[in-house]
Parts: C-alpha cells; sequence; structure tokens
C-alpha cells in the first residue's frame, strides 16, 4: 500500500512538471467622465449664439471606460490587451463614429525590446502630441485647426513602440486605416483591404521621441492613402494625406511649456493643398490644487488666405486625485472663407471669429 502511494505521488509531481506554470495575470476596469456646459458666438451666419453641453469631448478630456490587461508569459514576455469605449456624456451615445470599443482594441506582446498590438491602434501623430500640446484632446484645443491631431487611430493596423534610454521608437501599418461611414474625422469610409487595390486605404505612421528629465523632442509621420469611398477628396488610392509634426517642450517643478508645428500636403484638396499648423502653450501649477495653462495657434494655408488663429485659457482645481472641477474660455478667429469651430463638433459662420466658455466636471476612476 506504502509502495503504491508513493508511486502516485511520483506520477501526480511528473504530469505537474509536465504542464506549464499557471501565468500571473490582471485585468482592471478604468474610465473617465467628463461633463461640460458651453456657450460661444457667431454659430451661424446670422451671428447667433448657441448654449450646449458638448458631445465629442469634454471640457478637459473626451469620457471614456475601458479594460485592460497583462499575463506574465515567463521570460520577460507578457501578453496584453486594452479595449476602450468612447461616449458622449450629455446623450450616454457611443462616440468614435459608434464602434463600441472606438478609442481603442487590441491584443499583442510586450517585453525587454518594446510592445507590438494588433487591432485599432493610436497612430503615431496621435501619440507624438502626449505632453506637448498643454490642452491636449479637449474641446477647444488643437483638435479645432486639425482634427486628425486628436482623433489619430487607425483601424486594422499592427503596432509597434518601445523606449531605450530615452529614446522612443514607434510605427504603426494599417491594412485599412478606417471603416465606419459616420464622417467627420471619427469616421471618413475608407475600410480598405482590398484585393482589386492593395494601395486603398493603406496607412503608416512613424515616431522618434527622445526623454530627458526637464525636457523631451518629438518628430513624427503620418501618410493616409485614399479609395472610391474615402471621405475629404481622397477618391483615388493613389491620392495621400501626409503630416509632419515637429514638437517639444520643457518643464520645471511647478511649470511646462510646449510648442510645435505641424505640415499637412493634403492632395485630397484641390484649392489648399498645404498648410502648417503651429502652437505654443504653457502650464503653470499656482498652488498643488490650482493649474492654469493657455495655449495659442495659428493654421496657415499656403495657397489662400483662409486662415485660422486661436487662444485659450483654462483652470483647473482639484477637488481630490480623482476629481476636478474646470472653466476655459477661447478665442478663434477665420481669415476669408475659413469656418474652423472653436468648440469641437461646432458650428461657426463662414469667415467669422467665435468667442467661447466652457466650464465642467471631470472625474476619473
Amino acid at each position: 500500500m506504502k509502495k503504491t502511494l508513493i508511486a502516485s505521488a511520483i506520477a501526480a509531481c511528473t504530469m505537474a512538471a509536465a504542464l506549464p506554470a499557471q501565468a500571473q495575470s490582471s485585468v482592471s476596469v478604468y474610465g473617465l467622465i467628463d461633463g461640460a456646459v458651453e456657450h460661444y458666438t457667431n454659430a451661424d451666419a446670422a451671428g447667433n449664439g448657441v448654449t450646449r453641453s458638448p458631445s465629442l469631448g469634454g471640457g478637459m478630456f473626451p469620457s471614456r471606460i475601458g479594460f485592460k490587461g497583462s499575463e506574465d508569459l515567463g521570460g520577460g514576455l507578457k501578453a496584453i490587451f486594452t479595449l476602450e469605449n468612447g461616449f458622449a456624456p450629455d446623450s450616454g451615445t457611443i462616440n468614435q463614429g459608434g464602434r463600441l470599443f472606438g478609442r481603442q482594441a487590441w491584443v499583442g506582446l510586450a517585453g525587454s525590446w518594446g510592445q507590438v498590438t494588433i487591432g485599432r491602434n493610436y497612430n503615431m501623430l496621435y501619440v507624438s502630441s502626449f505632453d506637448v500640446d498643454v490642452f491636449g484632446p479637449s474641446q477647444y484645443g488643437l483638435g479645432a485647426l486639425d482634427p486628425a491631431v486628436p482623433n489619430g487611430r487607425s483601424d486594422n493596423s499592427v503596432a509597434y513602440k518601445g523606449t531605450f534610454n530615452g529614446v522612443t521608437l514607434g510605427a504603426t501599418y494599417s491594412l485599412g486605416r478606417d471603416t465606419s461611414a459616420a464622417g467627420g474625422a471619427s469616421g471618413t469610409n475608407c475600410a480598405g483591404e482590398s484585393a482589386a487595390d492593395a494601395q486603398a486605404c493603406r496607412e503608416w505612421s512613424a515616431l522618434l521621441r527622445y526623454d530627458r528629465p526637464t525636457w523631451a523632442v518629438v518628430a513624427a509621420y503620418d501618410q493616409i492613402h485614399g479609395s472610391p469611398t474615402a471621405a475629404n477628396g481622397l477618391n483615388t488610392s493613389d491620392k495621400t494625406d501626409s503630416r509632419l509634426h515637429v514638437a517639444g517642450f520643457v518643464k520645471g517643478s511647478d511649470w511646462k511649456v510646449g510648442g510645435g508645428v505641424l505640415l499637412r500636403e493634403n492632395e485630397g484638396s484641390a484649392t489648399q493643398p498645404k498648410s502648417r499648423l503651429y502652437y505654443l502653450g504653457a502650464a503653470y501649477n499656482a498652488t498643488p490644487l490650482l493649474t492654469i495653462d493657455g495655449q495659442v495657434g495659428k493654421l496657415d494655408y499656403r495657397a489662400t488666405g483662409n486662415d485660422t488663429k486661436q487662444a485659450l485659457l483654462r483652470a483647473t482645481y482639484l477637488l481630490s486625485t480623482r476629481t476636478a472641477v474646470y472653466i476655459a474660455g477661447g478665442r478663434l478667429d477665420n481669415d476669408g472663407t475659413a469656418a474652423v469651430a472653436l468648440s469641437a463638433g461646432g458650428s461657426v459662420g463662414a469667415g467669422m471669429g467665435q468667442t467661447g466658455i466652457i466650464t465642467g466636471i471631470k472625474h476619473a476612476f
């Protein structure tokens, strides 16, 4: 009997050794909700103003709920994933062209060499704006002058990013950059992955960044191809829309200054294909709870006088580590026939200036 028990124990140990060790895994739920009310002038050609609760973004950040996780596979290798939904807090509807996980939806592997992910990824143009764009993807910000900056995501894409001794390298390649027909920055009806035209709706981007304790510089390039169904004038696959972003920031213990230039060449536009977007912003922590920040920008079209200038100012007060209240104001001036709105998803009469104020509360969880 004793020999039988010993043999059974040895067999059980042998079977356990043959099985892979149970990996350590974790999954977390996170999110942010930012509700605001705003008023801005010249919402139409008659010069009428409007008071509204915005849908596309909060006064500071777009609202979202997400799930992210990782599994330790051993040897420094991890499996990782993120699913992130964007929603409109004023109505509870889904943003990003109606996608369930329109902000991010990817799975991949990570190690000391960086990470590779497959799915709906941020492109490197969007990633290059982190830290250097003081206002970030807020209701008033650079997204008014170029919506591609805060909406830089690619369907059907493979992405790589890695950081080595302060140097960050990144790249994405999309087989079909945008499967939504919703229109606007969140959907341009360019599904791609066509057997008849391998170039249709392809997109690629690349990033190089260098960080030091008190400053950083970054450069990124993004190029998208069109197709017969694509929006914004890119109606053939040989037409491209390209952006080069060069930027940087410096910071101290209670302040930061960031700025950059975005050069664009858009073959989808017959009248104003080339533009330059300049911006400069600064933030100051007046107290541990109060931050004051501001930013100026100019969108300069090279072939026309349809330019736009923007000036922004914001105050944010922390009620806790997760909750803050804020108030922001902005002024935007359109030259010629330009009709750029101060507020994301807003409207303005062609060639008219616009003044706005927005206030709200954000809570992260």
